[in-house]
């Protein structure tokens, strides 16, 4: 009997795939692959101070990932209140900021706890706002948006989904043999056919295909842009992952992600060498244009926080309250910064920052003195 999208696939095959997912094709696409991670791991090295990354990429990923959901908000509200007190933003941006703080709380905890069901509960838990368990009963299909025609049923029994997470776990952390690329593609096409939540799974799933990046140490910090790849080519990602699911052809699906790893890790290495570049064009404008109020630290705080608010500059031992803000201004009437009022709170914006985040492209217009 072949697969039939309205019957719960209970019979989802365990791991590893009973297929070839070692092939010469696989492989030499795992090299392109590493080598781009590779050198984005690099990219991510040559700037200092890591939060510069930390605290924008994720958030950009954040907001993609959250997209292909249909929950959308926008970078400069993700950043705005990611500065601010988050209970004033709307509920798509609150909920996008959550799928960033479960990936910050995934990577914090990593040591203690690889790639599980455990993290899984935990990230997903963390995203939904509340606590959650693995599915017990039925109900949960997934249809096609415009025709609302089944196109998949998930395993359905408490048991049978602990069982195939398991086996899931178990091929993740034990089967070192085969290349954590590889693993990678295998492990986010089980999870999303166990589909082990009643909501979150396809959020949760992407978060940790990050995190088991960082866990094999092909990254060093969760910097990859993946669902970019994802959105841009969503028709293609749910074609590669029905042909799993209905016969069984693992390559093409292996390769569709090993190709979004390796574009996305060069877009973002672009992107990184972007940010550096901006960052020493506005050491050497702002030290010539601002005078005595210079100090790296000063232009770096504005990078970790393109939305920064006086406070920022005080917790980062910049300058005392009445200091920093006469810092913060003198930025704004050179040019680098915009301020603006959002209830109590002086808000400094880094607009060039913000574009560059914003786009593909990679130049921005220097600063006039």
């Amino acid at each position: 009997m072949g697969f039939d999208p309205k019957v719960p696939y209970n019979e989802l095959p365990l791991l590893p795939p009973d297929k070839n997912i070692e092939s010469k094709t696989i492989l030499k696409k795992c090299i392109e692959a590493r080598t781009a991670l590779a050198e984005l791991k690099q990219a991510g090295q040559l700037i200092p101070d890591q939060s510069v990354l930390i605290n924008t990429i994720p958030l950009l990923e954040a907001r993609t990932s959250s997209e292909i959901e249909n929950i959308v908000t926008t970078t400069d509200e993700l950043f705005k209140y990611a500065a601010l007190d988050n209970e004033k933003a709307d509920p798509a941006t609150k909920e996008t900021l959550r799928y960033r703080q479960a990936l910050f709380h995934g990577y914090q905890t990593m040591e203690k706890r690889p790639v599980s069901i455990t993290m899984a509960i935990a990230v997903c838990s963390q995203i939904r706002d509340t606590d959650v368990t693995i599915r017990r009963t039925g109900g949960t299909v997934l249809s096609n948006p415009l025709t609302r025609e089944t196109i998949y049923t998930p395993p359905i029994g408490e048991k049978v989904i602990l069982d195939k997470l398991s086996n899931w776990e178990h091929f993740l952390n034990e089967f070192i043999s085969i290349d954590p690329l590889i693993r990678m593609a295998v492990m986010h096409y089980q999870f999303e056919a166990i589909h082990p939540f009643t909501d979150g799974n396809g959020r949760t799933g992407r978060l940790l295909n990050t995190l088991f990046l960082v866990q094999e140490r092909l990254l060093e910090i969760p910097i990859l842009y993946l669902s970019k790849y994802i959105l841009d080519k969503r028709q293609d990602y749910y074609f590669a992952i029905r042909a799993v699911t209905e016969r069984q052809e693992w390559e093409e699906w292996i390769l569709y992600m090993l190709d979004a790893v390796e574009q996305t890790a060069r877009w973002t290495n672009r992107k990184i060498q972007a940010i550096r570049e901006l960052q020493e064009h506005t050491r050497d404008f702002v030290r010539k244009a601002a005078g005595k109020i210079y100090s790296r630290e000063l232009v770096d705080i504005i990078f970790t926080q393109p939305y920064c608010r006086i406070r920022n500059v005080v917790e980062a031992r910049i300058a005392q309250r009445q200091t920093a803000s006469i810092h913060l201004k003198k930025l704004v009437r050179i040019g680098v910064l915009d301020e603006r009022k959002e209830g109590r709170d002086q808000i400094f914006i880094h607009p060039k920052f913000l574009a560059l985040l914003k786009t593909d492209e990679n130049t921005f217009a220097p600063y006039q003195s």
